[in-house]
């Protein structure tokens, strides 16, 4: 079974970019475009990890974080924060309600691409 992502972003340009991203590099995408959302797919079906915004519509990716991580049920999904937000204080945030990884806006698709490929294996695996 491939391993999935989820892209939790509110920018129709960026979700397009890392939906394609992702599924190139072979994983199963699922994409929410608000924080609620997020949350609603994430109990349907776990994703092996979520790319997640901070500023989303709704519940933002702060409280999308820790809502994932009081949930046992969910310790396995891998969490990273992409983010135009680069001040420490954001970043030490994210990481104190147990964000995995921590990525600022404008990134590096290769280093992305290698950043999920290290949290989560190859897609297929």
């Amino acid at each position: 079974m491939r391993r999935s992502v989820l892209v939790v972003d509110d920018e129709p340009n960026i979700v397009l970019s890392l939906e394609f991203l992702m599924s190139r590099a072979g994983y199963d995408v699922r994409v929410a475009h608000d924080g609620d959302t997020a949350l609603r797919l994430v109990d349907e079906r776990a994703p092996d990890l979520v790319l997640l915004d901070i500023m989303t519509p709704g519940c933002d990716g702060y409280e999308v974080c820790e809502r994932i991580r009081a949930n046992p049920a969910l310790r396995r999904v891998k969490i990273v924060m992409l983010t135009a937000k680069s001040r420490d204080v954001e970043r030490e945030k994210a990481f104190a309600l147990g964000a995995d990884d921590y990525i600022t806006k404008p990134f590096s698709t290769r280093e992305l691409v290698d950043r999920v490929k290290r949290l989560i294996g190859d897609a297929a695996e």
